[in-house]
């Protein structure tokens, strides 16, 4: 079965994985650089959602921007639930962060609070209070020319468009994905969950995650394999290596929402996948299909919580906790 590129890259790389693993870790995707150099000149927008308080330091910064996720408009639509992911090319002091932070600036269409989070020395990531509304236009600016001795930096700015409104709620325990679009149901879906029973660190892995999701990327056709918990002998019966069609990917420790590999018994009816959501084939290539990234996935009925760093999993958090993790007071 032809293999296509992959469309999603990852964020973090998680300590416990689940057997839907695919072959390959995901990687960060090849994109355009991050956005045009200087700002590019845009129509009026709505009010902007990040403070900007006046810089306290005086101390010299080099600083650019190496990757923004998601891509722009011209390239994708993404889901309601999207974050924007900042990466420098150097790491930011910690002292340095609220100056750095100010001049980061979003702006949408429809107004929506946000903020600002700092994940490691390099990555900042926004996140909205309540989600995007569809069908708007959302503008990046990184104004990095202001920052004290930056000879040289330019501006980034980058914008993104919303796509419909897609969130899918998952009941482990009634067997079945019903999907929304735009406030409708638009379809139910026949599933089989995490059927549970392997431990590994104190967490089973064959759970599937509870908690809300978001679509990371898509591929027609995934490679999973069992090397994830160090089986790599054809011969072992705990061998596995498939081809899964209509594969979306939903966090960094290997769950997808794909088509069920045979077992069509078990969906609607029992949990017995290794920690996917096994869906119908024409149930799985109908999401595939509608999947935009930043699309809402909220899986429900499994005693295993989803931590909010494994993928883009950020709506684990509430506001409140999200925001403390900002360099602005």
């Amino acid at each position: 079965m032809k293999r296509v590129t992959r469309m999603l890259p990852a964020l973090f790389a998680l300590v416990v994985a689940t057997a839907c693993a695919a072959e390959t870790a995901p990687i960060p995707q090849a994109r355009p650089t991050a956005a045009p150099q200087g700002q590019a000149a845009v129509a009026p927008v709505a009010a902007t959602t990040t403070p900007s308080p006046t810089p306290t330091t005086t101390a010299k910064i080099k600083l650019g921007i190496a990757d923004i996720t998601p891509m722009g408009e011209k390239t994708e639509k993404v889901g309601v639930g999207f974050p924007i992911i900042v990466t420098f090319d150097r790491d930011v002091k910690t002292k340095d962060r609220a100056t750095v932070e100010a001049l980061l600036q979003v702006e949408s269409d429809k107004p929506n609070e946000g903020a600002w989070r700092w994940v490691s020395a390099r990555k900042i990531i926004y996140r909205t209070k309540a989600y995007w509304k569809p069908y708007q236009k959302v503008l990046f600016t990184a104004r990095l020319s202001e920052l004290p001795g930056n000879t040289g930096g330019k501006n980034v700015s980058r914008r993104f468009a919303v796509g419909s409104q897609n969130i899918s709620l998952v009941d482990t325990r009634k067997h079945v994905m019903k999907v929304y679009r735009n406030g409708k149901l638009a379809k139910k879906i026949p599933i089989s969950a995490g059927r549970g029973g392997l431990m590994r660190g104190g967490v089973d892995v064959y759970l599937t995650t509870s908690g809300t999701h978001l679509t990371m990327g898509k591929k027609a056709v995934e490679t999973m394999t069992s090397s994830w918990m160090g089986v790599t002998d054809p011969k072992d019966p705990r061998y596995y290596k498939e081809e899964i069609p209509w594969a979306v990917r939903i966090s960094d420790s290997g769950e997808y929402v794909h088509q069920s590999a045979g077992y069509y018994q078990y969906l609607g009816r029992s949990n017995q996948s290794h920690g996917c959501v096994r869906a119908t084939p024409e149930g799985a290539k109908w999401f595939y299909t509608i999947a935009q990234r930043g699309d809402v996935v909220k899986i429900t009925g499994t005693k295993r919580k989803l931590q909010w760093n494994n993928g883009w999993s950020y709506w684990q958090l509430s506001y409140s906790q999200w925001k403390k993790g900002s360099a602005l007071k």
